[in-house]
């Protein structure tokens, strides 16, 4: 699978705005990361990742929180690969940079 040099993209689910670009550098199975390019919709949603980066340093005191601060991410963006959009992500973006692994089936319901 070769997956670096693609372009990912991040989309906000509530019009479509780009979110930013991912360009791929870097594939270590489930994880793809790569330079993570701002587009016009990023500063609002920022808080939103930088909030789920902070609970994810403490998960484990935390689960509750950073899975509520991840289903905000969830609710408020799309990734969207280069065949279309994927149905299931788990996304991180640190300033200039990202990193997700995805699924092509949606997880069953807990």
């Amino acid at each position: 699978m070769g997956f670096t040099d693609e372009i990912w993209h991040v989309v906000s689910r509530h019009d479509e705005q780009p979110v930013g670009d991912i360009a791929i550098g870097e594939a270590d199975f489930p994880w793809l990361s790569g330079h993570f390019t701002p587009g016009p919709a990023f500063p609002a949603l920022k808080p939103l990742f930088d909030r789920e980066l902070a609970l994810l340093d403490i998960v484990n005191e935390e689960p509750d929180a950073w899975e509520a601060a991840y289903d905000d991410v969830v609710r408020a963006v799309a990734l969207v690969s280069p065949d279309g959009p994927v149905p299931e992500f788990l996304l991180h973006i640190r300033n200039d940079q990202a990193w997700f692994r995805w699924s092509d089936t949606p997880f069953p319901d807990a």
